[in-house]
């Protein structure tokens, strides 16, 4: 896996101050995309072991109440084990709350155990293709009015598509 890059204290991205990762890599080909050079699979950085080390000793700061996963295209991070493990390792070391942004559906991403296996370990998805048609810069969290902001874990339990209250 490779990342463009980290902010280390983001407020953009999700609720409260957040470290946010932007993976480097998408199938998607969204009209308007902001993060066009983000789509090319080898752009920025290998991401390592000591990136990794160091990436989760920042997130245990106080000052970090979440993490954010977004690209590229977190979903297409599926060839090697990279990102599971992150989000894995996140929540076990951490608790760190973690939203994940994505142009696939909810439903879409159930479908293949590889991405299945990502979500499970995250609370808020962020999901479906930015729609430059749709653009609403008065959005909270999301580019477009198609996207969906899902609270994970209370989908899962409940079996339904639950989406986060006040967004």
């Amino acid at each position: 896996m490779y990342y463009a890059q980290i902010r280390k204290f983001d407020t953009a991205n999700g609720t409260g101050i957040r470290s946010t990762l932007f993976v480097s890599g998408c199938t998607h080909k969204c009209k308007g995309c902001f993060n066009q050079d983000y789509k090319h699979f080898r752009y920025g950085h290998p991401w390592t072991k000591e990136i990794e080390d160091k990436f989760i000793e920042h997130i245990k700061n106080p000052n970090v109440h979440g993490v954010t996963i977004l690209g590229g295209e977190p979903m297409d991070q599926v060839r090697d084990n990279d990102l599971k493990d992150l989000v894995c390792r996140i929540k076990e070391e951490t608790g760190q709350n973690i939203w994940i942004y994505s142009g696939y559906m909810f439903e879409e991403i159930m479908m293949y155990k590889k991405t299945k296996e990502i979500l499970k370990y995250c609370d808020v998805l962020v999901d479906g293709p930015f729609i430059e048609e749709q653009k609403d810069l008065r959005l909270r969290f999301k580019g477009s009015k198609n996207q969906r902001i899902i609270d994970v874990q209370k989908t899962l339990s409940e079996g339904k598509v639950t989406l986060l209250e006040n967004y």
